[in-house]
């Protein structure tokens, strides 16, 4: 079965940087699109960045775009996403998945607060 399990959240101040990492299982890693998502308190899921397969083509979200990398290592069935600049109004739950999606798992959460 389809696992995703997120790890890396924590509390960091306004301006820190923060790295979550994305560990898959039950399935073939490289065969799957991936990407993040987050959702504030009070607020609709959004997508943060996508990535395709090989990590050729890779979208961001306006609000995070220059600040936030996604990139994968098919090989340790791993995605990551790495934030800098982080802003207050970064704080969410952060989510990973797969294109089409499958089930959502826990999330691991992000406060940025001074």
């Amino acid at each position: 079965q389809v696992q995703f399990v997120e790890s890396g959240g924590g509390s960091v101040q306004p301006g820190g940087s923060l790295k979550l990492s994305c560990a898959a299982s039950g399935v073939i890693f490289s065969i799957l699109r991936m990407g993040w998502y987050r959702q504030a308190p009070g607020k609709q899921r959004e997508m943060v960045a996508t990535i395709s397969r090989f990590g050729d083509t890779r979208n961001y979200a306006n609000s995070v775009k220059g600040r936030f990398t996604i990139s994968r290592d098919n090989a340790k069935s791993t995605m990551y996403l790495q934030m800098a600049s982080l802003k207050p109004e970064d704080t969410a739950v952060y989510y990973c998945n797969s294109d089409p999606q499958s089930d959502w798992g826990q999330g691991t959460l992000v406060t940025v607060s001074a």
